[in-house]
């Protein structure tokens, strides 16, 4: 893992064309900014999850439907 420091109004970029900036630093909370192209999907991590929960139920389902 890449640990990198910034502050308020700095940002990183990956791969040309994503930028994370550093919006507002607030206590123990960073809010931070994404551009991304509209093709990248850009999701918190909890909600990742449960994406991919949601997607593992569905493969799930559908092996043992095709399955009987």
């Amino acid at each position: 893992m890449l640990v990198l420091s910034r502050k308020k109004n700095e940002s990183i970029v990956i791969n040309n064309d994503i930028t994370i900036v550093v919006v507002e630093i607030r206590g123990d909370k960073v809010r931070l900014g994404v551009e991304a192209p509209r093709e990248v999907p850009v999701h918190r991590r909890e909600v990742y999850d449960a994406i991919q929960r949601s997607q593992n139920a569905d493969d799930t389902t559908n092996t043992t439907t095709a399955q009987d």
